[in-house]
């Protein structure tokens, strides 16, 4: 009977060892296949995707042209303002009289 322990035990040994290298195994694998890892190649869309991508655009483009009136705006984009020369003119001389008081008191420190 303790032979036949002994046996079984060699054997529950041998099964755990052979069970260690099949998972050592399936991991290399796993590396060497990129299993999880990033898709090679390109993707390619059907002439019929792109066609309805297209669509969806021209719709999109279409729409803010006449919500608008003055052009294709880009939504959510406000449109450039322009200064008036009256605007620019007074900024022009607040900034002169900026310097021309950090100029006077450098030269009096």
């Amino acid at each position: 009977m303790t032979q036949m322990t002994a046996v079984i035990q060699q054997l529950q040994k041998e099964r755990a060892r052979a069970a260690r290298e099949v998972a050592q195994l399936d991991a290399a694998l796993a590396a060497l296949n990129g299993a999880g890892g990033k898709r090679s190649g390109t993707r390619t869309l059907s002439a019929a995707a792109r066609e309805r991508i297209a669509a969806a655009q021209r719709a999109r483009w279409a729409k803010l042209k006449g919500e608008g009136g003055q052009g294709a705006r880009m939504a959510g984009k406000p449109m450039k303002r322009t200064m008036s020369a009256g605007a620019r003119r007074k900024i022009a001389a607040a900034q002169r009289a900026r310097w021309a008081k950090v100029k006077s008191g450098r030269k009096t420190a």
